[in-house]
């Protein structure tokens, strides 16, 4: 089935280190949407939500990457607009970063308004209703996940054995992730903030344009920092 001797080599073994490292780092922005989705559920279900969800990444993530041929006929141009061409990648992406975008705006409109007039305008989400989005956005960032993949590595079990350890390590991760994000409401903004910032990157790829994921990255880990530093600062403020 697949040739496990390519393990008896260097280059493997680097792919295989590297590959579950981005696949990690590609990962955390859905931790942190699940995170979001998850916690408007019941406490009790919460946990289970954030676990099927991303066994649910996982999942199609390997379905993806044992469908290389079909992932790869999604460059292929569809149709096209005023002389500019969409292929099936693209709107993916397009949607993608539609609904991101719809979704993250609510959310802060919601947070803005205050958690009891949202009780009131709102009807609480079904346990299913949030896997559903959970999976709707899993298809996006694995398209995102496994385009990476297959550039970095030439093995299919390579690829595999990558995203299944990204996924048990960021499930031992999404826990803390998700309590921390719910503890403290200005992170939880500024995660709701990423998640619009991905959903424009994704909307822009989707037209054909590109955006360097390492801007996006630094973005986030500076606006990170400087939240840290806030948390820390609101901390001492109020021991003494």
């Amino acid at each position: 089935m697949w040739d496990l001797s390519i393990f008896a080599t260097t280059d493997a073994w680097l792919a295989l280190i590297t590959l579950t490292i981005l696949e990690i780092v590609l990962g955390i922005d859905n931790i942190i949407f699940i995170s979001i989705l998850s916690g408007k559920l019941p406490a009790h279900q919460q946990k289970k939500a954030r676990r099927v969800g991303l066994m649910l990444a996982m999942i199609t993530r390997v379905l993806l990457l044992l469908s290389l041929s079909w992932i790869m006929s999604l460059s292929k141009e569809l149709f096209s607009i005023f002389h500019k061409g969409f292929s099936g990648r693209d709107l993916v992406l397009l949607l993608g970063g539609l609904f991101l975008l719809y979704k993250a705006t609510t959310e802060i409109h919601h947070k803005l308004e205050g958690e009891e007039e949202e009780e009131k305008k709102l009807k609480a989400p079904s346990y299913y209703g949030v896997l559903l989005q959970i999976m709707l956005l899993d298809i996006v960032f694995s398209l995102d996940s496994v385009i990476t993949a297959v550039g970095m590595a030439d093995h299919v079990i390579v690829m595999i054995i990558a995203v299944v350890l990204a996924v048990l390590i960021m499930l031992l991760a999404a826990e803390s992730i998700s309590q921390f994000v719910e503890k403290h409401p200005t992170v939880k903004m500024l995660a709701l903030a990423f998640l619009v910032m991905i959903g424009v990157s994704l909307l822009i790829e989707g037209w054909g344009g590109h955006i360097d994921k390492g801007y996006i990255y630094f973005a986030m880990g500076f606006s990170i920092l400087v939240e840290m530093l806030n948390l820390r600062s609101r901390k001492k403020a109020a021991k003494s």
